[in-house]
């Protein structure tokens, strides 16, 4: 459909152009600015990578990989032609080729980039931790899935017949136009996502992150085993590892050992293992001290990832305290001998659940 000009006694349709008419090009002109303004294309998204292509054997290269707020990774394919090539193939190749990258590799390839464009004095860590809402890197949780986004001025019916093929599978692609036009010698862009179309896009969401759950139930291979607690006279079966440390540490501080103390032995968390704020308050209170104080930090209160239920904050010393709730892996066991090691006199063991 056409754009028009509303002019002073008329209207007028703007005349389409293309890219390589308007002499942009797609790497210098057209990657540069949606490095700039990714939000264009892909809402809610972070660039971490610009020309990625760290895999052996290969000079294949990602246009701009970024994260987006659900830690899962995102391919970014952009092409200046009118049909948009074979770009659907590139990007799923690319998707598979960086489906096993750690946090420490986004990291890591984030610095580089930020380098690249003149913020080498950045944490790249602590920026790409920011953008998450996370406290600490969760391995468990980053990079479970990949996304695709393809922009281009047009896109052919093959492209476009074999996208929806792959969106009724379950992988998250999506094609962006971006039409260029011109007026009075400047260009202007049209930008729309035609697949999946907007009004349908929530449904097809809802379609993908069921297929995604029952992928992942029939491959996850994390570690889902169940614990029995022993504290001091009592015992608790069947706690998850996040649960089962919970009440480890509860149980140590309702002993009169003070929640700093406890934390120490918390191994390569315990810098992190709560957020405590002044006076015994509710829950509503503590969201809202807690929220205030990381943002006088510059960051922000992610309440999910922590116990900070009305039944589960703990009080001592006139504080009020809400444990971390990510905990997974070696950290998890190293702290849990710690704390058994650490407090002996206050009957703390555990073992898997038969």
């Amino acid at each position: 459909m056409p754009i028009y000009e509303f002019a002073s006694e008329e209207i007028r349709p703007l005349s389409k152009t293309t890219f390589s008419l308007a002499q942009l090009h797609e790497r210098r002109d057209l990657q540069l600015l949606l490095r700039a303004n990714v939000a264009v294309v892909a809402p809610d998204t972070l660039v971490i990578a610009e020309e990625f292509g760290d895999w052996d054997e290969s000079r294949r290269r990602i246009d701009l990989l970024g994260i987006d707020r659900d830690a899962n990774l995102v391919v970014i394919e952009l092409k200046r032609s009118e049909d948009g090539g074979h770009m659907e193939l590139q990007a799923i190749r690319y998707a598979a080729m960086v489906s096993t990258m750690t946090f420490d590799q986004a990291a890591d390839v984030f610095a580089r980039y930020l380098a690249q464009i003149g913020k080498a004095d950045t944490d790249a860590q602590a920026e790409l931790l920011d953008f998450l809402g996370w406290d600490v890197p969760d391995e468990d949780a980053f990079a479970q899935d990949a996304r695709i986004v393809l922009a281009s001025a047009e896109f052919s019916r093959e492209l476009t017949t074999s996208v929806l093929w792959l969106i009724e599978r379950g992988i998250d692609i999506r094609c962006v136009r971006l039409q260029p036009y011109g007026l009075d010698g400047r260009i202007l862009v049209d930008v729309q996502q035609i697949i999946p179309l907007p009004e349908v896009a929530e449904y097809q969401v809802r379609v993908t992150e069921k297929k995604r759950k029952e992928r992942e139930a029939r491959t996850d291979t994390r570690d889902w085993t169940s614990f029995d607690v022993t504290l001091g006279g009592s015992r608790l079966t069947g706690l998850r590892k996040r649960h089962a440390i919970y009440q480890v540490f509860r149980h140590l501080v309702a002993s009169g050992i003070a929640p700093e103390e406890v934390a120490q032995h918390c191994g390569p968390r315990a810098n992190r293992a709560f957020l405590s704020v002044e006076g015994e308050v509710n829950a509503e209170d503590f969201f809202r001290l807690a929220k205030e104080a990381r943002e006088k930090q510059g960051r922000g209160f992610d309440p999910t990832r922590y116990f900070c239920g009305e039944d589960e904050l703990i009080q001592s010393g006139g504080r009020t305290y809400a444990f971390l709730n990510q905990w997974g892996g070696s950290d998890w066991m190293q702290a849990m001998v710690n704390l058994c090691d650490a407090f002996p006199s206050q009957g703390v063991a555990f073992e898997p659940s038969e």
